[in-house]
């Protein structure tokens, strides 16, 4: 998924730095703002026993089929509908599933009714986020996995595994330039391709990992770890608007929703850490309770905190320092900057040692 602020070109980058100022090998790794999953996953690939939060829905469900689903799920519930799984091994039957959810039929549900043509065209707003067929694809997948959940066909870890491959799939198919504060005029070439459910992969791990899906700082005063990475919104681009669809789909909660766009009621997951005016006083927060032995920081040197700010506040915490990292900048599509100058910036990894 091209996700705003993804981390996973700088990943070696952060692990390579953790290593120099930690002094042991084995750890429980938290982090704060976990997004996709891509940094929580690749620590979980080293042998890290793995926390993460995220205040966002979508976040949540994509964290805990990667995170805490460790080994092949058997789906022994769906033995009678789809007989064949029966036949073949456990890795194999995600595939046979997913395939048979991208071919049942079509629904004209929620995504369809609001962000289609074919569903918006006598209303007020004509949207376009996902082609006719795309729409109720995904509205027909989406109300089978949740009637498999309530009927208790499927488990938890199934159906957090389902979710999520929905998620990543139907992301693949949007109509936009990248992320969803807008879509585009023309069904783009990827956008007229009929969705398919593409099995989310699994990461295999031995460790009892944890998900939560709170307000960072809320939760952070209950979380005890050795190391605590944050990456926080580095500006005023609400994570809940830029992908409000897609919080949607995972909540499967029918919103009530509003203007050009479609926006969802997003006031309980508006980000201080997006706010001028108050992302000093959460930081400080955030760091003053933070239970744990290292900290590290991601933020960029286009951030609304300043490098005085973040070295003031981390520093009463025990000894400071930082390594920092050029490298491309997050752009929705290639043409979306044509200034040569501003497509590097500079990463800074802050961190920690915190004093007993």
């Amino acid at each position: 998924m091209n996700y705003i602020g993804s981390k996973l070109s700088l990943l070696n980058f952060i692990e390579e730095s953790i290593r120099e100022v930690t002094d042991k090998k084995s750890y429980t790794f938290c982090d704060l703002f976990a997004g996709t999953g891509s940094v929580g996953v690749y620590f979980k690939k080293k042998g890290y026993t793995i926390i993460a939060n995220d205040i966002q829905y979508y976040s949540y469900v994509l964290n805990k089929h990667y995170l805490e689903n460790n080994d092949n799920l058997q789906f022994n519930g769906l033995v009678k509908l789809l007989p064949s799984i029966k036949k073949v091994d456990n890795k194999d039957r995600p595939k046979i599933i997913c395939d048979y959810l991208s071919n049942i039929d079509k629904y004209k549900g929620f995504i369809y009714s609001n962000y289609c043509i074919g569903g918006t065209k006598e209303k007020e707003f004509k949207r376009q986020y996902f082609s006719d067929e795309n729409g109720m694809r995904c509205d027909a997948i989406r109300k089978m996995i949740g009637e498999w959940k309530d009927k208790s066909i499927i488990n938890s870890a199934e159906y957090y595994f389902l979710l999520t491959s929905l998620l990543e799939s139907i992301d693949r198919y949007a109509n936009t330039a990248s992320v969803y504060g807008a879509f585009l005029k023309k069904l783009k070439k990827s956008a007229q391709r009929q969705l398919y459910i593409k099995p989310a992969d699994i990461i295999y791990g031995n460790k009892v990992n944890k998900v939560f899906n709170y307000d960072a700082n809320e939760i952070s005063k209950n979380i005890k770890s050795d190391i605590l990475y944050l990456d926080p919104p580095y500006n005023q681009r609400q994570y809940a608007t830029n992908y409000h669809i897609l919080e949607t789909i995972a909540k499967n909660d029918s919103p009530k929703i509003s203007g050009k766009t479609g926006l969802r009621d997003y006031k309980n997951q508006k980000s201080m850490y997006c706010s001028r005016l108050k992302v000093k006083k959460v930081f400080s927060e955030l760091i003053k309770n933070a239970n744990t032995s290292y900290i590290f920081l991601s933020y960029n040197n286009e951030g609304i905190m300043t490098q005085d700010d973040i070295i003031e506040i981390m520093s009463q915490r025990g000894e400071y320092g930082v390594f920092k990292k050029e490298h491309n900048r997050f752009k929705a599509n290639k043409f979306s900057n044509k200034n040569a100058n501003s497509n590097k910036t500079t990463e800074y990894l802050h961190y920690v040692v915190v004093k007993n």
